[in-house]
């Protein structure tokens, strides 16, 4: 049922490493099962999106925010006929570089490494699946197809893009490598541009329920807003009884289903309508054209307002922005501890900085390898060590 557009395993363009094929499962399919097996992967359950993990336990976290990613992105490509196993690959290792404490933790990160590279999620998780997963004997990372890696590294700067080209080409790694579209201006696999709409359509509809969960946001608010009121107001004509205060939480459900429901059908109408247009005849020739799966005009505008919205009234709440300060706080002092003593550290990071840390360039190294070690906490962990290392404690 493939589109001659899909992505299709059997014409991957490899992997880093070669490896025999799997007589049970397609090399999409070994990707998604090892990044689902990796120790980033399980990390994610105790890494936040918008609240610290001591703050509730029904408040998402990156984990589920990534299983919710993958459910969406399976049904629109099975409409789309794209490549199913692809999409549930990327959409959940896209989150694997995800420092502790959501976007703060990755703001403070980057600041700490401003003189040392700077520091973005999105790189990190290129950097978890190629380099710091440490599951096979002859080599790092995950060693995944060129397609899944090509879809986890979303965004990057030219400078990123340069150095992943020139690391690859360092390394012998044959044929360009995910880091030249950034160069070249091209479009990556559909499946890699579902992914960042599901990305989009999950984390809007979860902050909604997050926020009202919260207390931080209420329905009374929400009604400024043209996607949800329309489907707020919907639900109340067909279930009147969700006007009692009692069924407010059935009531946002309902709400927020049917515009998650419409956000799908409009991604799934709307590419398609592009991809006729467009009539790609390969997934090479997808590369080459601008960017096909889309919301149609309005739902983007919508789209548009709904992120305005929570970024003003939850991701910029005095509640969660002290929070978020607390957060920033915990990074700098760890960033701060390691560097100026790196045995601090586990034992496998320490290790890793086999030179004296002298001159710049071993500075670099260290700061790195610190990088990677607080990147890869969870929100707890970092606590921990934040409490150990300082004595303080900074949530109270």
């Amino acid at each position: 049922m493939l589109a001659v557009y899909a992505s299709d395993p059997q014409r991957s363009r490899g992997r880093r490493y070669w490896q025999a094929a799997d007589q049970l499962r397609n090399e999409f399919q070994r990707d998604r099962d090892r990044i689902v097996h990796s120790t980033a992967f399980r990390r994610l359950v105790y890494k936040t999106q918008v609240f610290v993990n001591h703050e509730g336990d029904l408040f998402r976290t990156r984990l589920t925010h990534s299983l919710e990613v993958a459910q969406l992105g399976r049904s629109m490509a099975r409409s789309l006929h794209l490549h199913e196993d692809l999409v549930e690959a990327i959409a959940l290792a896209h989150d694997l570089g995800h420092t502790p404490f959501g976007h703060a933790g990755q703001d403070a990160l980057n600041e700490c490494m401003s003189a040392y590279g700077g520091f973005e999620h999105n790189l990190q998780s290129l950097r978890v699946v190629d380099k710091l997963e440490e599951r096979y004997p002859d080599f790092d990372g995950l060693n995944l197809c060129f397609e899944t890696r090509e879809g986890i590294l979303k965004h990057c700067s030219r400078a990123n893009a340069q150095r992943i080209v020139t690391s690859e080409s360092s390394d012998g790694l044959p044929g360009a490598g995910v880091g030249q579209r950034f160069l070249d201006r091209t479009s990556p696999s559909l499946e890699a541009q579902l992914c960042n709409l599901a990305d989009e359509i999950a984390y809007n509809a979860h902050d909604i329920d997050d926020g009202v969960r919260s207390g931080l946001i209420t329905l009374d608010q929400l009604r400024e807003l043209d996607l949800f009121d329309a489907f707020r107001r919907q639900a109340l004509a067909d279930h009147p009884q969700l006007c009692d205060v009692a069924h407010v939480r059935r009531l946002l459900y309902e709400s927020t289903r049917r515009m998650l429901s419409a956000q799908v059908h409009d991604v799934i109408d709307s590419s398609q309508k592009a991809i006729d247009q467009a009539s790609p005849k390969s997934v090479d020739d997808v590369r080459q054209r601008s960017v096909l799966i889309t919301f149609g005009r309005t739902m983007r505008a919508q789209s548009t307002q709904l992120k305005h919205f929570l970024l003003q009234n939850l991701y910029r709440h005095p509640q969660v922005s002290q929070t978020m300060t607390q957060a920033k706080q915990v990074i700098s002092d760890l960033f701060a501890c390691y560097l100026a003593d790196p045995h601090e550290m586990q034992a496998g990071y320490a290790s890793k900085l086999r030179a004296p840390l002298g001159h710049l360039t071993d500075r670099d190294l260290a700061a790195r390898v610190v990088a990677d070690y607080i990147a890869g906490m969870t929100d707890r962990f970092a606590s921990r060590e934040h409490l150990r290392l300082t004595g303080q404690h900074v949530f109270a």
